[in-house]
């Protein structure tokens, strides 16, 4: 299946492109409006592309998507939702192909933006709250009342959460973070064995009600104070427990375990008017609903980050391994060993936590031509590389062969060396240049990277020189360094 979905996806990506924004400027038109810009917005995870079409009334979101059933469900749901009042997007105009669609526009402020700046205070304060605690009554509506007369028959890619898709998130895990991590030992039968009796146990939860499939905070706007809900394209037959998890225990969110199991509680007492969660055993599961969604997403973070070397996934990568050994701890898994095994040679992996910052982060790298261009995990797709290697090389005199860029004895070399300077100044202006640039605009990533043949001395004393230039020169920016054939990493 998963060779399916891979082929699949790739064939989607790589197919022809025609004019998107042709096509959306005459839907715009098709619905009274004059399109005066139209603007491409920052892709997510999926192979939809978004865009904001300017009209001299307001905006519009705009959307392409290669994945005509996918469209077509999303297109049944928000009818669906929209008829009995929950807070979606309306639908304006389809082209015929039923690739290419126009809804309302909600802005720009997501959940996520309002958690990030409680993150980056400190704390979560009684705004952010307020607003987690509205969108969990919310999503109470949308599980309860959205079921109702919904024709799962219509919902793509699976009309209901069963064994197989279990089978397929846990699958996803083992997959596309598992496997790739060669020091995570483990015994691929007795853990199939056990996936398939978690996976019969998940099963036996009450799972009669609207299942979001992706509630969590990036898909939430929040739009003159009320949250208006996006992405539920991929909704189906299922239970409870699993999107209160998903919102609960987005792992970049970083709530707090009080604050969760506060939340917790006002969610089941909005359930409550609809049924008492006791009666359906809903704490009985709950636990393990957690440990499936981050098992899920580790494997999302996996494909999406690892593989595909979308920045803000790997970033997530180290706050789920996290949130995974403290619930492991508070919750172990002594009835599925090997699952058990698995989890705790999670911890032999090093991902740096990133803080949560709206500053401009600066990357520079060393390398070695022979090896590679560096990999931009920012989702940029690059930024500068330059050459040093028309410059003076330390390499070829003998008693710096054991040494690097970083010792004093080549900085002195190099530092002779007038060529240096006149290399070092023209950087300084480019990089300088866009630093100016990019914070104005406030941006959120550059990266520069130096090149020699070994990636040892000249390119790790640029790289370096460079980086403590930047500190000195912009205080306000965040500078990461990779010496990459040195293993070093600031």
């Amino acid at each position: 299946m998963f060779r399916i979905f891979v082929n699949l996806f790739f064939r989607l990506i790589s197919m022809p492109d025609f004019d998107i924004q042709s096509v959306l400027s005459q839907l715009t038109q098709s619905i009274g409006a004059t399109p005066v810009d139209i603007k491409p917005i920052a892709e997510s995870g999926s192979a939809r592309k978004y865009f904001r079409v300017v009209t001299e009334n307001g905006s519009l979101i705009g959307a392409y998507n290669a994945n005509v059933e996918e469209n077509e469900a999303f297109f049944y749901l928000t009818e669906h939702f929209g008829k009995i009042g929950l807070n979606v997007p309306k639908l304006l105009a389809v082209n015929e192909e039923r690739n290419c669609y126009l809804q309302t526009d909600h802005g720009d402020e997501t959940l996520f933006q309002h958690i990030q700046r409680a993150l980056v205070a400190g704390a979560y304060d009684d705004h952010t709250i307020a607003l987690l605690r509205q969108v969990l009554e919310q999503l109470v509506h949308f599980q309860i009342e959205g079921h109702q007369g919904l024709d799962y028959s219509k919902v793509y890619p699976m009309p209901s959460f069963d064994k197989p898709a279990v089978m397929d998130d846990l699958d996803y895990f083992k997959y596309y973070f598992v496997k790739p991590h060669a020091e995570i030992v483990f015994n691929e039968t007795r853990l199939k064995a056990e996936f398939n009796r978690f996976a019969d146990f998940i099963g036996q939860a009450q799972s009669n009600f609207f299942m979001y499939r992706d509630f969590q905070s990036r898909n939430i706007m929040i739009d003159h104070e009320k949250p208006y809900f996006i992405d539920y394209q991929g909704g189906r037959r299922g239970p409870l427990q699993y999107d209160v998890v998903s919102l609960l225990y987005q792992v970049k969110a970083q709530i707090p375990q009080s604050l969760r199991d506060q939340l917790l509680e006002h969610y089941k007492q909005a359930l409550s008017a609809y049924l008492d969660p006791k009666a359906i055993e809903f704490d009985r599961y709950y636990p393990y609903f957690v440990y499936l969604r981050l098992l899920q997403v580790l494997g999302a973070y996996g494909f999406r980050g690892l593989i595909q070397k979308k920045a803000h996934f790997i970033e997530s990568i180290p706050y789920a391994l996290n949130e995974l050994k403290v619930w492991n701890e508070k919750y172990p898994l002594d009835e599925y060993p090997e699952l058990q095994n698995v989890i705790s040679h999670l911890s032999l992996l090093t991902f740096p936590l990133s803080p949560p910052t709206s500053h401009l982060t600066v990357t520079v790298n060393s390398f070695s031509f022979k090896k590679g261009y560096p990999d931009d995990f920012s989702g940029n797709g690059g930024g500068f590389v330059f050459d040093c290697r028309a410059l003076p090389n330390p390499g070829r005199e003998p008693q710096f062969k054991t040494k690097t860029g970083r010792d004093w004895e080549v900085v002195e070399y190099l530092t002779e060396k007038p060529q240096t300077h006149v290399f070092l100044d023209h950087v300084k202006g480019i990089v300088g240049q866009s630093i100016d640039n990019y914070l104005e605009r406030h941006f959120n990533n550059l990266m520069v990277s130096f090149g020699c043949t070994g990636g040892q001395h000249r390119s790790v004393f640029f790289a370096q020189s460079i980086a403590d230039w930047i500190k000195a020169t912009y205080p306000t920016v965040i500078v990461k360094i990779n010496h990459i054939e040195q293993h070093i990493h600031e």
